[in-house]
């Protein structure tokens, strides 16, 4: 994980702080110090605004951060929560923390900055207006006006037009938003409670929307500013669209691999705001050190720094260096590009000396109330006359550590100490912030700090500060406190170093059907099962057990614990023991044990996100069980799932009661398919494994014999510009309607069609309580063999059929279904499991 870079300001000297987080440390060499040399001497800044991670141009970013050399960032309105996972079974926020490291690892290869709003991606959404009611729109200009007021950049640019060419509500939405922004941000009457954290009002010059061409929508045009962009840099040995692809690349979840582009790129921009360009972004815009008092006197500076440099040698820049230094901060301006260039003149400083600092821990962990080890590491690689004065440690602003060194720094020797610090009972536990208060409402996060709104993360929970100096100037280079481990496989490994509570607990399964019949007899009797995991080692502790229904303790249990580190204790209970049927059906557990000579209680579970590609994600939360009364009948006792993109629904499966099997490529053949009563086909997943075509004759005869195949929703009918074979009969998903509205009324086309009557009857009421929404890539067939049971539509559209297609063949069924049954079942929504179940349990045809 990873945070803003902060520089802090005193009359001793500088202080320059790296708050990455969850990084392996950069490799700078002689040709990027070069690069930021050449950049000190650019004072322009542009900001790009749309909606969602992967809405960015991946290849103009670059182009302007490493090509034009100007301080680029991309505000994302939402986190891309509402989407869906091409990689796992992550829906909600945690693919937003997911796309939130996607769009940081995309940054970290184009240069740019990263910034979004609290706005919740709530799905998709089919106008402005719907996007602006649900995200609240007042509070999501504030946020844009906001990033505008700290940022200050000289030029806007969006995505996409304020109309319905924009497509998608949200793409929409953002450009409306940045529209009103570009003008509020200057006005000071608007978002004025925002002045007493430091901004100003902020007048950008212009706002421009960077047109395009996709697929069938050109809104290109030759009386358009245009900027080729697709150069290449010799300094980077790449072009920006190699650059592009790259960081295009990194929207892993979505899909979003691309190929290095090479060859001309020509964007195109129009003017929506401000003083229009008459050939490049930042006419009548000074982006030299003239556009401040004194500033000029800078230019010669940075021109000799760049003339005498030596490729071999950097670390005889840092004279120059440090007389740059001094010459920016007398200026009397005190403004943000002073700021701004001090902090990359001390980059340049510890890149031109080779330094080297950090401090890490060997546990990924630190727990509340006990103590961490912390390694301490420095080494300045070059020659250059550099003292390691003192090192610190931080915590929400307070001190933990303050020691003087007084050291001078020989080249390539290491310098490395330990020290012991006690985690504080009261340290919070590593959370996103974003997610430390309940969300407001299905479009909004909660976040009261307003020195937070606009962060791509939290701040790290520890911060080492390491004080230098050269030719009697002081400068502290912060850097967050990792874990750092070697793996055997990809090496030297840094990653978040997370706080945690002394004990976490969790309960399972998280919904569970309490009445699920088949032949008229119950199938199980559900128990659950609360987890206590230790988080340190201690004997003889006394714990209390509590089952919380609503605000009604319906059990306890005290026992007392010999607690060893990660170790599990587990208390099981029968559900309908301690079920009080008409309270509310959410139960959650707790545990309180004595800490430190004081009883405390603790809820709170952790949930850890990793794959390779990004820092591993940790965050806490509640759990709970919630518990589906009303009566399920289920047919047939075996099913088998091949996984998609990523759902969940083999848990739910197996909560009907059904045995499930896992089928990989080997496994799909007669002889094994024969075994079960239904094949569930996992999400987009004719879209990611081509065998499912390739084995689709297989399937057709499973069917024809007697099987059920339930085909989950698929994006398009290709994959790997191949046709998508799926079934006996033709359907199409491609430019399907989708149903975007939960509650949209379903009609009942077939309402004797055994799928709404055997064994469960499915009415209106079994599509109360939908979330995000009702049906997504729907079918499109004209082949009479299908039956389309269902009908639903969006406000102020035609309805549509195709959420719901099942045709017999032979003994069996086929079935396509766009209903997002993947997002109802783990909400726990009772007509989802009834529709499920009767899927499964389509009845057999005579041949």
């Amino acid at each position: 994980m990873r945070t803003f870079i902060y520089l802090f300001f005193s009359s001793f000297g500088i202080c320059f702080s790296s708050l990455l987080q969850a990084q392996n440390p950069p490799i700078v060499n002689s040709a990027d110090i070069y690069l930021q040399m050449k950049k000190l001497n650019v004072l322009g800044s542009v900001l790009y605004v749309a909606a969602h991670p992967d809405d960015e141009n991946n290849t103009l970013l670059p182009y302007l951060a490493k090509g034009a050399l100007y301080k680029t960032a991309y505000l994302s309105l939402t986190r891309g929560d509402g989407g869906q996972n091409l990689i796992g079974d992550e829906q909600g926020f945690e693919l937003g923390l997911i796309r939130t490291e996607e769009l940081l690892a995309a940054r970290s290869i184009d240069g740019s900055g990263q910034y979004f709003s609290r706005a919740f991606e709530f799905g998709f959404s089919k106008s402005a207006d719907e996007a602006l009611h649900i995200w609240d729109k007042d509070k999501v200009l504030a946020d844009i006006v906001w990033v505008i007021r700290q940022y200050q950049p000289d030029v806007i640019i969006t995505r996409f037009p304020r109309d319905k060419r924009a497509g998608h509500g949200h793409h929409w939405a953002s450009a409306i938003l940045a529209n009103e922004a570009f003008i509020a941000a200057a006005n000071s009457a608007k978002f004025p409670e925002q002045f007493k954290y430091g901004v100003q009002p902020w007048q950008a010059k212009r706002i421009l929307w960077n047109t395009y061409n996709f697929g069938s929508i050109n809104t290109t045009a030759n009386d358009q500013l245009k900027m080729a962009i697709g150069g290449y840099n010799p300094l980077l040995g790449e072009s920006y669209g190699e650059i592009g692809g790259e960081a295009r690349s990194m929207h892993k979840s979505q899909g979003e691999g691309r190929p290095r582009r090479e060859g001309r790129i020509t964007e195109y921009f129009t003017t929506t705001g401000g003083t229009p360009p008459d050939s490049t972004l930042m006419d009548g815009i000074n982006i030299t050190w003239s556009r401040m008092k004194g500033g000029a006197a800078i230019i010669p500076k940075v021109n000799a720094l760049l003339q005498q440099y030596n490729i071999q040698h950097p670390e005889n820049s840092l004279p120059a260096l440090v007389d740059l230094y001094h010459a920016i901060q007398q200026l009397p301006e005190k403004n943000t590009w002073i700021k701004e260039k001090l902090k990359e003149v001390v980059h340049l400083i510890a890149n031109c000396s080779g330094l080297m600092a950090e401090a890490t821990s060997s546990n990924e962990y630190g727990v509340e109330g006990q103590n961490m080890q912390l390694q301490f590491f420095v080494n300045k690689r070059l020659p250059a006359a550099i003292q390691l004065k003192k090192v610190t440690l931080m915590s929400r602003q307070q001190m933990l550590f303050d020691t003087t060194l007084s050291k001078a720094l020989h080249a390539n020797d290491n310098i490395a100490f330990e020290r012991k610090f006690p985690v504080a009972l009261q340290q919070p536990v590593s959370q996103p912030y974003w997610l430390v208060h309940p969300m407001e409402n299905v479009g909004m996060f909660t976040v009261n700090d307003q020195t937070l709104i606009g962060r791509p993360e939290s701040p790290p929970a520890y911060t080492a500060a390491f004080t230098f100096t050269i030719d009697d100037v002081a400068f502290t280079i912060q850097k967050a406190v990792q874990y750092k481990y070697s793996d055997p496989v990809r090496g030297e490994v840094y990653q978040p170093f997370v706080v945690i509570p002394p004990v976490m607990v969790n309960i399972q399964p998280n919904v569970v059907l309490s009445n699920v019949q088949r032949a008229g007899k119950q199938v199980s009797l559900p128990v659950l099962n609360v987890q206590l995991q230790a988080n340190y080692s201690a004997a003889g502790i006394p714990v209390k057990y509590q089952l919380q229904q609503g605000n009604t303790v319906i059990d306890k249990k005290d026992t007392v614990l010999h607690f060893e580190t990660g170790k599990n204790y587990v208390w099981s209970v029968p559900l309908m023991q301690v079920f009080h049927a008409q309270n509310t059906p959410v139960i959650h557990p707790s545990v309180t044990l004595p800490i430190q000579g004081k009883n405390e209680t603790y809820d709170l579970n952790v949930k850890k996100i990793a794959y390779q590609y990004i820092p591993t994600i940790h965050y806490f939360y509640t759990d709970s069980v919630k518990v589906i009364t009303e009566p399920v009948k289920v047919v047939g006792t075996r099913v088998a799932y091949i996984a998609g993109a990523g759902d969940k629904l083999p848990d739910a499966i197996q909560q009907l009661g059904y045995q499930v099997q896992l089928l990989q490529e080997q496994d799909i053949t007669d002889e094994k398919l024969r075994q079960f009563d239904a094949v569930v086909i996992g999400i987009r997943a004719y879209n990611i494994h081509e065998y499912l075509t390739t084995k689709n004759d297989v399937f057709n005869r499973y069917i024809y014999n007697g099987g059920n195949l339930i085909i989950q929703y698929f994006k398009s009918n290709f994959i790997n510009n191949k046709p998508v074979k799926a079934g006996p009969y033709p359907f199409q998903v491609n430019g399907s309607p989708r149903v975007t509205e939960e509650n949209s009324p379903v009609q009942f086309l077939l309402p004797k069609h055994s799928v709404l009557n055997f064994p469960n009857t499915i009415n209106e009421k079994n599509f109360d309580g939908w979330v995000q929404e009702r049906s997504t890539y729907q079918a499109q067939t004209n082949d009479s063999h299908f039956e389309a049971p269902l009908s639903m539509h969006d406000t102020g559209e035609a309805p549509s059929s195709g959420s719901l297609l099942i045709a017999p063949y032979g003994k069996g069924n086929v079935a396509y279904v766009s209903l997002v049954l993947f997002r109802q079942l783990p909400a726990g929504i009772p007509g989802a499991y009834k529709l499920l179940a009767n899927l499964i349990a389509l009845p057999k045809h005579e041949k």
